[in-house]
């Protein structure tokens, strides 16, 4: 099964934000499948999340897309954010609820 064929999730995180050179932090990254959607456009992305499970799928991925970009994931609640204000420019939270 392929998720969003025409790509409408990418098209639409694009039209909300400009990832170029952005330090950008997903919460609830899960599996990465939006991640590497953008993260070739920003200087830095760290996705967490609280499932090790998933992020064992992430960080696997980013092996085979994450050429030439710089992709970390963490584990991590939302309940307690593990960096400091400021770290990033842009913060995304999609379909984590």
């Amino acid at each position: 099964m392929q998720r969003d064929p025409e790509g409408f999730e990418q098209k639409t995180l694009q039209a909300f934000a400009d990832f170029k050179g952005r330090r950008v932090l997903e919460v609830g990254c899960g599996e990465g499948r939006l991640t590497f959607k953008y993260a070739a456009a920003s200087s830095l992305t760290v996705g967490f999340d609280p499932d090790h499970d998933a992020l064992r799928i992430a960080r696997a991925d980013a092996r085979d897309k994450s050429r030439g970009t710089h992709v970390h994931f963490a584990g991590a609640s939302a309940n307690h954010i593990p960096f400091a204000k400021e770290t990033f420019d842009i913060a995304i939270l999609a379909w984590s609820l």
